[in-house]
């Protein structure tokens, strides 16, 4: 249940649906799901925001995606999923979307998850 004084979080990361290669998204989108019930339990509103790696976002597509995630609510945290940070292949996301933060959500702080059962816990440590 959300309230209205309750943190605003945005996660960002990658849909499990949408990463190219031989494997199971399912296990991978039940933890994102399982980890993102944990807000509700705890009364605060959380949204997400899932990219693709599958080119569909390509050029300007993540930008935009993430800018309007960014730019929809005074965002408190804004969370950046394991996937996107554990990959020398794409530090060149990771910096591009830290810099969105930066511009978008300039008063938000940043927490970073180990996996999609701690999002939760990666956002609560900057507002409890």
């Amino acid at each position: 249940m959300e309230t209205s004084d309750s943190p605003r979080v945005l996660v960002i990361g990658l849909d499990p649906y949408r990463v190219p290669g031989p494997w199971d998204p399912e296990p991978a989108a039940k933890a994102i799901e399982a980890g993102l019930t944990q807000f509700a339990e705890h009364g605060v509103g959380v949204e997400t925001c899932l990219i693709g790696l599958d080119g569909l976002d390509a050029g300007d597509g993540v930008e935009a995606a993430v800018g309007n995630a960014l730019r929809s609510h005074p965002w408190e945290c804004v969370t950046v999923g394991g996937g996107l940070r554990h990959s020398d292949d794409r530090v060149e996301l990771l910096e591009l979307l830290i810099n969105l933060i930066r511009r978008h959500a300039p008063g938000a702080a940043i927490a970073f998850n180990s996996t999609p059962d701690t999002t939760y816990e990666a956002a609560a440590r900057w507002f409890e």
